[in-house]
């Protein structure tokens, strides 16, 4: 994984219907085991692509098309490259809170904490979308 927002991939595996997948973290695509899919690494076909993050290559790849999920995509994109492409102002805090994770855990534990994170985030604005308003 690149940096530290690769992470919401280990959460959306199980948004994407496949939460079975294993992770396998290395620091260069040669050393991905052949019978894995690499992703947030350079040149990798589930990386970034033009101007989306990986989590919006994943999302097109798979053609999810739960609002929820690109909500989050848009969060997790001003969290990755902070371009302002979208209004995302929890994408700061998501940063602050990845980095920090990841400089005290280890990546595989980085995911299994991050898991209720993204949880909570997706039903927070899963409930915002439903009543056209910030839940209360």
């Amino acid at each position: 994984m690149n940096g530290n927002r690769g992470y919401i991939a280990g959460w959306s595996r199980g948004a994407a219907g496949s939460p079975e997948a294993r992770f396998v973290f290395v620091t260069e695509p040669a050393a991905v085991p052949a019978d894995a899919t690499p992703f947030d690494m350079r040149g990798v076909d589930l990386g970034h692509h033009g101007e989306d993050c990986t989590f919006e290559t994943l999302l097109r790849r798979y053609q999810l098309t739960d609002p929820v999920l690109w909500k989050l995509a848009e969060i997790v994109h001003e969290a990755d490259l902070d371009d302002e492409r979208f209004d995302a102002p929890e994408a700061a805090g998501l940063d602050v809170v990845l980095r920090g994770l990841s400089m005290v855990c280890p990546d595989d534990e980085v995911v299994r904490l991050t898991g209720p994170l993204f949880d909570g985030l997706y039903e927070y604005h899963r409930r915002a979308l439903l009543l056209g308003r910030p839940p209360a």
